[in-house]
């Protein structure tokens, strides 16, 4: 997110159901940010969503990268 605002509710098109851990989020409080994330990690949802079969609804902090990663 490049923007100065945060996005709450964004649906991001996943492959595969289950659970995604965040592994890395800028915003978090040890890089010096306001530590707004999700908790940890997403579960995917039934939805198709920007040509992926399955989506996660994730909370985008401002002026910050965000990576997931599905658990298997």
């Amino acid at each position: 997110n490049l923007t100065p605002v945060p996005r709450h509710g964004y649906r991001l098109g996943v492959p595969l159901p289950g659970h995604y851990a965040e592994v890395l989020n800028t915003d978090a409080e040890v890089y010096g940010g306001g530590n707004l994330g999700n908790a940890g990690g997403v579960t995917a949802e039934d939805q198709p969503w920007m040509g992926q079969p399955h989506s996660v609804v994730i909370t985008l902090p401002p002026l910050s990268c965000l990576i997931f990663r599905p658990q298997r």
